[in-house]
């Protein structure tokens, strides 16, 4: 697990303003901490979905590809692929 990160965030004006009416007896949340912990949660979900449906796109195009565009694999053109690959 990773060390825990201290932020200090300044926002002023609208963002100040509506982060106060998420926040204390009238918000949702009961302090800032835990409204930015819960943004950056959904933040990271989205991000996770926004990859999983690109996965899920590639993997409609490829099986849409007519059984012809498909080439037998060839385990020893994937190593030395990879080799050279990695050397450079």
């Amino acid at each position: 697990m990773t060390k825990p990160m201290n932020l200090n965030v300044r926002v002023s004006g609208r963002l100040s303003e509506f982060v106060a009416a998420n926040v204390g007896e009238d918000g949702s949340y009961e302090n800032v901490s835990e409204y930015v912990r819960d943004l950056i949660r959904r933040d990271l979900d989205r991000a996770e979905r926004e990859k999983l449906e690109a996965l899920k796109a590639e993997l409609q195009r490829a099986f849409a590809q007519p059984d012809s565009s498909y080439k037998p694999f060839d385990r020893e053109e994937v190593l030395a692929r990879a080799r050279r690959r990695w050397q450079g």
